[in-house]
């Protein structure tokens, strides 16, 4: 039965993941938009970590954690975003609903595989400003839409009792909108121009992760961990639509007059990344570990940056987190079997407007709750998250987005492969 869930999910929600909307973040504005995955709920729920080598759970961030799982594990999540928008000024608030995952892995002796489909970056964003140049007064409205998703294949070795080592090999995808509309109101006979860039990208990409595990002192378990990934290209292709437009009596754009132009390719530099963790705990009972990450400067800059004075560096993140989980196979006692997580993140995104860093921290929480009693599986659970932050400032003119996001997964684990022995 399982299998038949499992089956009809690949098959449909896939065309739902790439169709939503999932961004309405002006910082959305520059490159190829968000960084959209930042792990799995239960990895979230910590702070983002992505230390621990899980039996049960998909660690989607390091490759190398595959070959430690004991069940077929299918997971599949999602959020729901609330942001409220402020400047100096002016408040407001939009909110966003979104599929952000879904993979299987396979465990095969030493050997673990794993493939899924989630969105690696996101644009969403609608800006307008008023300036003047040459004595005409000019109000210009920017809009952006679309995104790169990402399909990958992992697969992880068991070295040793203790050393895993894994690589995600990832093709990413996906088409990004990007509209400009220049009006001169004190020219009333003046038609305002449109243009619209719609790119195509694509290119691959990997990641390299290692993994690491023993005991001290004969009683507590020592993680580290730690994931490389390369710099990559993607190449793109872009269409590009010069237009005089008039509104109708309903606000819709009517074109006046166009023309299209073919732009020559190019290419799109993503960045490398390096991360190392760290942790110790006591299996299945509690863990508590911190993580760091670094990124090269992302040089993507976007076709109207004159917009705003934007620049680059390079990315820092730090994680704390961790979790507890009471007594994990009690068996008359259900709130003891729960998974209690939670964790602290600080993110200098390397976005740097009007002088200003653009930076993100926030902290989460979160519940691993078993459900493999009610389903008839070895391994099941649902896992619940919240995460409260703040992304950007007020300063410089700028927007400072204060978030908060519920995010949720499903995580079945079955054995597959297993020959019966009666019929």
């Amino acid at each position: 039965m399982i299998k038949k869930i499992i089956a009809g999910l690949c098959l449909i929600l896939p065309v739902t993941l790439l169709a939503q909307e999932r961004n309405a973040s002006p910082y959305s504005y520059y490159g190829i938009g968000d960084m959209k995955f930042k792990g799995t709920a239960e990895n979230r729920s910590m702070g983002g970590l992505s230390i621990i080598p899980d039996s049960t759970h998909i660690n989607l961030q390091n490759p190398a954690s595959y070959s430690s799982l004991i069940f077929t594990t299918f997971t599949i999540g999602g959020t729901t975003s609330n942001t409220t928008f402020k400047t100096d000024a002016a408040e407001s608030g939009a909110s966003r609903t979104t599929l952000d995952f879904i993979a299987i892995g396979l465990p095969l002796k030493k050997l673990g595989i794993a493939v899924g489909l989630m969105p690696f970056s996101d644009v969403g964003y609608k800006i307008q400003n008023t300036v003047t140049e040459d004595g005409l007064e000019k109000v210009r409205r920017f809009q952006g839409s679309g995104g790169i998703n990402r399909v990958f294949a992992s697969a992880s070795y068991k070295i040793t009792p203790k050393l895993n080592a894994g690589v995600d090999l990832q093709y990413n995808f996906g088409t990004i909108e990007t509209k400009s509309i220049v009006a001169l109101p004190g020219v009333p006979i003046q038609y305002p121009t449109r243009e619209i860039n719609e790119s195509e990208y694509k290119g691959m990409s990997f990641n390299l992760g290692l993994m690491y595990q023993t005991k001290l002192n004969n009683k507590y378990d020592w993680y580290t961990s730690a994931t490389f990934t390369p710099q990559a290209t993607l190449s793109g292709a872009t269409n590009r639509q010069f237009a005089t437009i008039s509104y109708s009596s309903n606000g819709n754009e009517v074109v006046v007059d166009e023309i299209n132009i073919n732009v020559a390719d190019d290419e799109v530099k993503l960045p490398s990344k390096f991360t190392l963790g760290t942790g110790f705990g006591m299996k299945t009972k509690w863990f508590a570990g911190a993580e760091y990450t670094y990124q090269q400067s992302n040089e993507l800059g976007n076709r109207f940056d004159n917009i705003t004075n934007a620049g680059f560096e390079a990315s820092h993140k730090m994680s704390l987190g961790g979790y507890i989980t009471p007594k994990y196979q009690s068996y008359n006692n259900y709130f003891a079997r729960i998974t209690y997580r939670a964790g602290l993140k600080y993110e200098k995104t390397g976005l740097v407007l009007n002088n200003e860093n653009i930076n993100d921290y926030g902290i989460s929480l979160g519940l691993g709750l078993p459900v493999n009693y009610i389903l008839s599986v070895p391994s099941s659970s649902i896992n619940l998250g919240v995460e409260m932050g703040r992304r950007g400032s007020t300063k410089s003119g700028l927007i400072q987005e204060n978030y908060t996001n519920f995010f949720v997964s499903l995580s079945l684990g079955d054995r597959w492969f297993v020959k019966r022995r009666y019929d």
